[in-house]
C-alpha cells in the first residue's frame, strides 16, 4: 500500500526500476482503500474536510475517505468546501486558454484515441511554419493569450521540432495580439530533450498517464508502441524536473477504469512529485472519454454527471494549491454546473482539427480530423460573456511564468492561498485589456460590471496602481501590464 503520512506525505516506493524509474503506483494498496467500507462518519468526513479547508494537501487514505462516501448531505458538504477553498485560493478567476493541434502522426495505437496509428480513417496531417502563423493569428484575432501546442507522440515531432515551433508561436504577432505564454503536451522524452523544449520558454509541459491502473494501462496501449511502457510514461515528468522544467501537469482520462481509483492515482502522483522535488503539479486535468473517429466506446466505467462533479470537488480538496482544468470535451451545460466546484482554467472557442481556426466553421466538426469530438463549441466571447454573467473574471493572465513565480516559489505563494492577491488584480487587467481589443459589446457592458464589483475587493496598496493601468488600457496604447 502506499502510505503516506499526514505531516510529511512519505511515499513508499514500491518497487525500483532499471533507468531510475520508480513505480509509485500500487494497484492492490489503493483497491483495498476503496474496499472498505462506505464511510458516512460525518465527524471524520468533517475533519478531512477541515484539513483540506486550512490549504493542507491530503494523504492517499484521507481522499479514499472522501470517496467512499455515499451520504447525500456529506457529498453537498464536499460540494461546499471545494467551492469555498476554490474561492479562498484563486477567488473568483477562470484562465482561459486554447489548444492548438500542431500535428496528429501518432506511433500508438491507443483504443480510445481517434489519431491512433491503427485508425484508417483519421486524416494526417502536420502544419508547415506558414500554418502555424496562420493559425495563431485567427487566435490572436480572438484575443487569445495563452496556448497548449498538442503533438502526436511521433518521431516527426522531435524536441527540436517542437522548441523551433514553440519560438515560431512567440514571434507571431498581430495587432495587440500576441501568445504570452506556450504550454505543451507531447510525449515523455529524455531528459537532455526535456532541456531543449524548455529552453524555448515553455510555461507547463503536461503528460497524461490516461490510466493509473497496471491492467487496464496494457490492455488500452499496445505493448509494442510508444506509449506502451507505463513505468516510462510515469516517470516522464521526473525526468522532466530533472532536466529543470519546475512547472507540469498531470491527468487521467476518466472511463477507463474506475474513477475513484484514477483520483488516487493523481493524488498519488501528486504527492510523488511534491515529496520528490518539493513542487506539486501546476495543473491536474480530468477529461472524460468522448466519442473519436474510428473507436467504438464500450465501457463499464463511463463516469456519470454527478460523479464527475464529486471527483472534481475531491480533487480540488485533496490538491488544494494546483491549477485544475476543465475542458470543452465537456457539454456547456455541465461545464457551467461544475465550473464552481474548483476549476480554475477552462479552454474556450477550441477547434481540434489539425487547422481548425481557419479551414473549418464555427460550429461543424469533421471528426476524422480531431482526436475526440468536443462538446463546447461556443466561442471565446460566448464563453467570456457567460462567465461575466455569473461573476466570474475570465483571466489571460501568464504573470508567474514571467516574473518568475513558478516550481518552488510558485508553491509558496499557492499552498497558503498568497498566489490569489496577484491573481485577481492580473486578471482583471488581462479583461479589460481584451474587452478594449476584442470584446463584443455584450462582452463590454458585461465587463465593466465585474470588473467595478471586484476593484473592492483589491488590496489598497495595490488598487492605485491597478486603476492607473486600466486607464491606460482605455485610453493608450499600452499593454501588457501585470503585478
Amino acid at each position: 500500500m502506499i502510505i503516506n503520512t499526514p505531516a510529511q506525505h512519505n511515499i513508499k516506493l514500491s518497487r525500483r526500476l532499471t533507468k531510475g524509474c520508480y513505480d509509485f503506483i500500487d494497484d492492490d494498496g489503493l483497491i483495498s482503500l476503496l474496499n472498505e467500507t462506505k464511510v458516512d462518519d460525518a465527524e471524520k468526513v468533517r475533519g478531512i474536510i477541515a484539513k483540506s479547508l486550512a490549504k493542507e494537501a491530503l494523504t492517499v487514505e484521507e481522499t479514499a475517505v472522501l470517496l467512499r462516501v455515499e451520504n447525500t448531505e456529506l457529498c453537498e458538504e464536499i460540494f461546499d468546501a471545494a467551492r469555498k477553498l476554490k474561492s479562498d485560493v484563486y477567488g473568483n478567476r477562470i484562465v482561459i486558454f486554447a489548444p492548438l493541434y500542431i500535428g496528429n502522426y501518432c506511433e500508438n495505437n491507443c483504443a480510445y484515441c481517434g489519431f491512433r496509428s491503427g485508425n484508417p480513417d483519421a486524416i494526417r496531417r502536420t502544419l508547415s511554419e506558414s500554418e502555424i502563423i496562420n493559425q495563431v493569428q485567427a487566435l490572436e484575432d480572438e484575443g487569445h493569450k495563452r496556448l497548449i501546442l498538442v503533438f502526436g507522440e511521433h518521431r516527426t515531432y522531435s524536441p527540436e521540432f517542437i522548441a523551433n515551433t514553440v519560438r515560431t508561436v512567440y514571434a507571431t504577432n498581430k495587432d495587440h495580439g500576441e501568445i504570452r505564454r506556450v504550454n505543451i503536451n507531447a510525449a515523455p522524452l529524455e531528459i537532455e530533450d526535456f532541456r531543449e523544449v524548455h529552453a524555448s520558454g515553455i510555461g507547463t509541459y503536461q503528460i497524461f498517464q490516461e490510466t493509473y491502473h497496471h491492467e487496464t494501462y496494457r490492455r488500452v496501449h499496445p505493448a509494442h508502441t510508444r506509449k506502451g511502457d507505463y513505468l516510462y510514461r510515469l516517470d516522464g515528468l521526473s525526468r522532466a524536473f530533472e532536466a529543470g522544467c519546475d512547472d507540469v501537469g498531470i491527468g487521467a482520462l476518466f472511463g477507463l477504469y474506475n474513477w475513484r481509483f484514477e483520483v488516487l492515482g493523481l493524488v498519488s502522483h501528486a504527492l510523488y512529485l511534491q515529496e520528490r522535488y518539493g513542487v506539486g503539479p501546476h495543473t491536474i486535468s480530468f477529461p472524460r472519454l468522448r466519442p473519436a473517429s474510428g473507436i467504438d466506446i464500450d465501457s463499464k466505467y463511463i463516469v456519470s454527471d454527478y460523479n464527475f462533479k464529486r471527483l472534481i470537488a475531491i480533487l480540488r480538496l485533496s490538491v488544494p494549491y494546483t491549477g485544475m482544468i476543465l475542458t470543452a470535451r465537456e457539454k456547456e451545460s455541465i461545464r457551467r454546473e461544475v465550473m464552481s466546484f474548483g476549476v480554475s482554467q477552462i479552454d474556450a472557442g477550441s477547434r481540434i482539427e489539425i487547422g481548425g481556426y481557419t479551414e473549418i466553421g464555427d460550429t461543424q466538426q469533421v471528426i476524422q480530423r480531431e482526436q475526440f469530438q468536443l462538446g463546447d463549441m461556443r466561442s471565446l466571447d460566448d464563453v467570456i460573456c457567460q462567465l461575466l454573467e455569473e461573476n466570474q473574471i475570465p483571466s489571460f493572465c501568464t504573470a508567474c511564468y514571467r516574473v518568475g513565480r513558478t516550481g518552488e516559489h510558485f508553491m509558496e505563494y499557492a499552498i497558503p492561498g498568497f498566489i490569489e492577491r496577484f491573481c485577481t488584480p492580473n486578471a482583471i487587467l488581462t479583461l479589460q485589456e481584451y474587452l478594449v481589443d476584442y470584446g463584443s459589446e455584450k462582452a463590454i457592458e458585461l465587463g465593466k460590471k465585474v470588473i467595478s464589483a471586484n476593484l473592492n475587493k483589491i488590496n489598497e496598496k495595490i488598487k492605485p496602481q491597478l486603476l492607473e493601468r486600466l486607464a491606460k488600457l482605455d485610453e493608450t496604447e499600452d499593454r501588457d501590464f501585470y503585478f
